[in-house]
């Protein structure tokens, strides 16, 4: 089950990067990353979130792409026409699931 809201070190962990650097992305493009925040004043991601950040990362760090240009590519596949980030992060996900299964076994 997933869930629903994600911290900053969740979210980092996730993409492997600081929390810093996270909380940089959040701040920088507010247009695309809009964080809830709970009664202490911590942010709080939403899924949705999480996948805008993937997609970033991939930009980043696999298309080699700037942070700009990755929010320009975002902003300009709105419609979602371009989908290729999506189908290489679900393979990456499928291929973490494979090895841990592989390293089971």
């Amino acid at each position: 089950m997933a869930k629903i809201c994600y911290t900053i070190g969740e979210v980092a962990g996730i993409l492997g990067e600081s929390t810093s650097a996270v909380r940089f992305w959040s701040n920088t493009y507010p247009d695309l990353i809009n964080p809830m925040r709970n009664k202490k004043g911590n942010r709080l991601f939403s899924a949705d979130d999480v996948e805008t950040f993937k997609k970033l990362h991939y930009y980043i760090k696999d298309r080699g792409m700037t942070l700009e240009g990755a929010a320009k590519a975002l902003r300009g596949n709105a419609s979602g026409e371009d989908n290729r980030a999506d189908v290489l992060l679900r393979l990456k996900s499928v291929r973490e699931m494979l090895q841990q299964v592989h390293d089971e076994i």
